[in-house]
């Protein structure tokens, strides 16, 4: 059986388990922070989450974790069959998850633990996420989802790092990255119906404690 190595509280850990629990694929949980041990670099040679365990070996990298589950061939599909709608899923993928997820994560440090971030940093950040969520402006679909009528990787992406990103905005910023984009409110909307996000959503505030003294721990 597959095996997710991760913690609630990742955004990519997220990703990959929603993708799993949407395609009805049979795994487990083993939870784990990424660290620089040496029995989890073994498994993620830069010692991040998520991991996934298969029959073959450890794969790391969200997005290669994907593919590799997509190639797979069961469960529901999250790509389109056509080679050209397929790419545009992930050309997508990378415009979020290039200019938006990056820039709002360089400022993680300040929005949410504490930390101070270098002017210069929050600053490149902020013209980034404006520019990227222009970008997703232009080319997403949003007809109900982000690459059109059905649910794709786009929005794993889309779910798990837009959301942060406009926290990070928020906060640091006062800039509401959604006030002129209701198709992106619609769609975080509709996603929040989800049974399978609710239950992650759970999982993740039932996990923030645990994660905010791991991260204190660490100094």
């Amino acid at each position: 059986m597959l095996k997710l190595h991760g913690f609630a509280v990742s955004n990519y850990f997220n990703m990959v388990k929603l993708a799993l629990l949407e395609k009805g694929l049979p795994f487990e949980v083993v939870t784990v922070h990424g660290n620089q041990s040496e029995e989890f670099l073994a498994i993620s040679p830069r010692g991040k989450v998520p991991v996934l365990q298969t029959e073959q070996g450890y794969i790391s990298e969200t997005s290669a974790i994907l593919d590799y589950l997509e190639e797979r061939g069961e469960g529901r599909p999250l790509l389109p069959a056509a080679p050209f709608a397929r790419a545009q899923v992930r050309a997508l993928v990378k415009e979020i998850e290039l200019y938006i997820e990056l820039p709002a994560r360089s400022c993680y440090l300040e929005a949410f633990f504490g930390g101070q971030v270098d002017a210069a940093i929050k600053d490149k950040a902020k013209a980034d996420l404006l520019a990227g969520v222009a970008t997703l402006k232009r080319h997403g679909k949003f007809a109900p989802y982000v690459a059109g009528e059905q649910f794709s990787l786009a929005d794993l992406y889309f779910l798990y790092s837009l959301d942060l990103a406009c926290v990070v905005a928020k906060k640091l910023f006062a800039l509401d990255l959604l006030a002129d984009f209701p198709a992106a409110r619609a769609l975080f909307q509709l996603l929040e119906q989800n049974p399978h996000v609710q239950a992650l959503a759970a999982e993740k505030q039932a996990g923030m404690a645990e994660f905010l003294a791991f991260i204190k721990a660490r100094g």
